[in-house]
């Protein structure tokens, strides 16, 4: 493909060994018009590490995206070529991008991928937990119950749950997962390709069992659901019944003993149900 045509290259980065940035990538950013970086200062290290000498840095990240994309539109009408890289990885997954390739394929400018390293793909290549088939989550929210709904949402997806999660939140994320999901093998995937590289495979119920400090970047790999992700109400009614017969608990006593049997059920959904199958 001629590189003074106009088009938008997607190129993947490496995630942290230089050695994994190939020499396809390396020609078609020293040859392209301007390179949107999510950010520049790592972008032009990037570049003087391999020896490229951009012709043109420009930043493109989450909060000017629009802007950029409308930028990025003009550059390409007046015939340029443009390059789209992420900090780490492959641009769009999880990454600012997604709406400037939809806008170039609107307007009819080609789009071309130039594969490389991937976070999602590289932990489930070596994790050992069942890589196909799988969703890519990218972020969870930062709120619990945006998380919450998240997982629900996904709870009964056949295969492998995969997500990025910050260490600080990993802790009360995987809590919330256990609640929705219930019992399934756990991959907690640390600076991938780097030197302190590792991989901590446990199990979902064990999450508290991780270590307080986890330091780089991780990707988690949930496995697949072992038994039914939540319980139908249905169901969750007859424990209930089953549970009061000749006993006499209270409701938050009777919901915290349910919850291991009431898979995917939070105890204070249970403690809700018990009240209002009291009340009638």
């Amino acid at each position: 493909m001629p590189l003074t045509s106009p088009r938008l290259w997607v190129v993947a980065t490496p995630l942290g060994n230089p050695g994994d940035f190939s020499t396809r990538a390396r020609e078609i950013l020293a040859e392209v018009d301007v390179i949107l970086a999510e950010d520049t200062r790592r972008a032009a290290r990037l570049c003087a590490e391999q020896g490229i000498r951009p012709r043109r840095l420009l930043s493109f990240f989450e909060h000017n995206e629009e802007k950029r994309a409308g930028e990025a539109l003009c550059l390409l009408r007046e015939g340029r070529s443009l390059a789209l890289v992420s900090d780490a990885g492959t641009p769009l997954l999880a990454d600012p991008g997604y709406h400037l390739v939809r806008a170039c394929r609107r307007e009819g400018f080609a789009v071309s991928p130039l594969p490389g390293p991937s976070a999602p793909s590289a932990a489930l290549s070596a994790a050992g937990i069942a890589p196909l088939p799988y969703t890519f989550l990218g972020f969870l929210p930062r709120d619990p119950a945006g998380q919450k709904n998240l997982f629900r949402a996904f709870a009964a997806t056949p295969g492998s749950l995969v997500f990025f999660e910050r260490r600080d939140r990993l802790r009360t994320s995987l809590f919330l997962a256990y609640e929705i999901l219930g019992p399934r093998e756990l991959a907690v995937c640390r600076e991938l390709t780097k030197i302190h590289e590792e991989f901590i495979l446990t199990r979902l119920e064990k999450a508290a069992d991780l270590p307080k400090t986890l330091l780089g970047e991780l990707t988690i790999i949930i496995g697949p659901q072992e038994r039914a992700a939540r319980l139908p109400e249905d169901d969750i009614r007859r424990l209930i019944a089953d549970a009061r017969v000749g006993r006499k608990a209270k409701p938050g006593e009777l919901a915290r003993r349910l919850r291991k049997e009431a898979c995917g059920w939070s105890a204070k959904e249970l403690y809700a149900l018990l009240t209002q199958t009291e009340e009638r």
